[in-house]
């Protein structure tokens, strides 16, 4: 049995990546700082679900979980650069898969300083581990919104990501550079994961789908940026993490023939890679409010604001090399996927 790291596994992403890779029989440690960004409560909630006892998570002790034999929580944060590559030294893993990381788009304006040290020192350690460890396959998130105020449509991973638009997605190009530069150094496979606006059941609670639904069920408006002039390319959590699945024992290989004088940013002569996971159906806010009105039974009231700072207007992946990798193509449709959001969303607190 092959044992994988997850960082980020108390997360939105980190949470259903765990499922997963728990159904498909690996062996998982997952670990997570639990930080207070959202609601603490639904992160142990998330824990629970996957049977760790949350009563015995103490910082820096593993924690075996009571419904998943192959499964250990360790409470940790990746700036810990002593406790982790102890965990690393104890526990020999095989695969690593970053998606621990300080979240959230606006959150960046306000509070820099979280992004610097999760988000580079962090990483930093995580790249030196994989390193020093001899890690098979770094997997780690990166973001759409790196390609900034690039507007050609679909975005592919060929384009231009050299004009960020908030310090998040500069920190997470900047994963992607420091990446590359491990991958080239020292051999290391990395793929990078540029996801398309994220969201599904156990989704974060700062997150549009979240609140909007939130509101809606207590009869308070919403707020709807931009004056609702904004498209997004929504990808459904499952359809991330059975991708995650498959490009697993699928790392890049060092490409002899990669042309140096036409560089491809998104490939290599280093076993480097970066890829897109989005749906390639954008639709607009409205639509989307739409579509989530329908399966509340209640109309929203609508809160018009001007556009956000750091916000992008639209977003459209280009999924070709994705899908020419592991033979992707998206499984949920909107309709579908905001149901199933819905229906948690109603059990979850007994509404």
């Amino acid at each position: 049995m092959k044992k994988v790291l997850v960082t980020g596994a108390a997360g939105f992403i980190g949470f259903h990546t765990t499922i997963k890779l728990l159904n498909e029989n690996y062996l998982v440690v997952g670990l997570d700082s639990i930080n207070d960004y959202y609601d603490i409560n639904l992160k142990k909630s998330r824990l629970i679900q996957n049977g760790i006892d949350v009563e015995k998570i103490e910082y820096g002790k593993l924690v075996e979980s009571n419904k998943f034999h192959q499964y250990k929580f360790i409470q940790l944060k990746l700036e810990d650069k002593e406790n982790l590559n102890k965990l690393f030294l104890e526990e020999v893993f095989d695969y690593v898969i970053n998606l621990g990381a300080q979240a959230g788009v606006g959150y960046s304006i306000k509070n820099p300083d979280a992004y610097i040290s999760s988000n580079i020192f962090g990483y930093i350690n995580i790249l030196e581990c994989c390193r020093h460890h001899t890690i098979k396959h770094l997997i780690y998130a990166s973001t759409s919104s790196v390609y900034g105020l690039n507007q050609k449509m679909p975005l592919a991973e060929t384009a231009s990501v050299n004009h960020p638009l908030t310090l998040y997605s500069a920190t997470k190009k900047s994963n992607e550079l420091m990446a590359h530069s491990y991958s080239y150094l020292f051999q290391l496979p990395t793929t990078g994961l540029r996801f398309f606006t994220v969201y599904g059941t156990w989704g974060r609670s700062d997150m549009a789908l979240f609140l909007f639904t939130d509101a809606m069920l207590k009869k308070q408006p919403i707020k709807i940026y931009n004056n609702g002039n904004m498209v997004r390319d929504f990808t459904y959590v499952d359809d991330i993490t059975e991708s995650i699945l498959r490009l697993i024992p699928k790392p890049p290989q060092q490409n002899d023939n990669w042309d140096a004088i036409n560089p491809d940013p998104s490939s290599s002569s280093a076993p480097y890679r970066i890829l897109n996971i989005g749906n390639s159906k954008p639709i607009s806010i409205m639509k989307y409010v739409e579509i989530l009105e329908k399966k509340i039974g209640v109309e929203a009231l609508k809160d018009f604001e001007p556009m956000r700072q750091g916000d992008i207007k639209e977003t459209h992946a280009s999924y070709d090399a994705l899908s020419k990798l592991i033979d992707y193509k998206p499984q949920v449709e909107i309709e579908e996927g905001i149901g199933k959001f819905v229906d948690w969303y109603r059990q979850y607190y007994n509404v």
